[in-house]
């Protein structure tokens, strides 16, 4: 265990130590290339800040004005007929939109039903299994200026939605609902 940990506390030195001496050996100025990545880095995230700003703004919106809770209560009694926990679809809906959001929503998932509960390792599941799709689509493609986003949100909509029920199903099987 020891020689794990060694290694992983000289995995990053070491290859930062093999690309700057590859670089060099290559005949690239390192130091200026990094430099000019900081640059750019800078430009980057500054250019995200607007996007960013907006998704926040949407987010807090869409929990204050009481519409989760209505969207919550109103598709309750068809999940609890096939044995979804209510309690979960909040996580379920906001997971594509924030992941700080959703992982504040799982952290109270757990503290209020516990680690070991279904609806506990339901969230940790889902925290898992799916993505900040629109998220990502707002910020990243639009730091870099992509204005068609259909196809990719229809696939990273997918891929979420095949996570959430790869989840509910994995977690079903090896735990059952309680």
């Amino acid at each position: 265990m020891e020689i794990l940990s060694a290694i992983s506390l000289l995995f990053i030195p070491v290859l930062i130590g093999f690309i700057l001496l590859y670089g060099t050996f290559k005949q690239v100025q390192t130091y200026e290339s990094f430099v000019e990545g900081g640059k750019e880095g800078i430009k980057i995230a500054v250019s995200i800040i607007p996007f960013l700003v907006g998704m926040l703004v949407a987010i807090s919106v869409f929990r204050a004005s009481g519409a989760l809770e209505a969207m919550v209560n109103w598709i309750r009694p068809a999940l609890k007929s096939i044995g979804i926990p209510a309690e979960i679809i909040p996580l379920i809906i906001i997971r594509p939109i924030s992941g700080t959001a959703a992982l504040g929503m799982t952290s109270d998932l757990i503290s209020v039903y516990g680690p070991d509960s279904f609806i506990g390792r339901l969230a940790s599941v889902l925290q898992g299994s799916t993505d900040t799709t629109f998220y990502v689509l707002t910020v990243y493609f639009g730091a870099v200026g992509i204005k068609k986003m259909g196809d990719a949100l229809k696939v990273g909509l997918l891929a979420d939605v095949v996570g959430i029920i790869a989840a509910i199903v994995v977690v079903a099987f090896f735990f059952g609902a309680k």
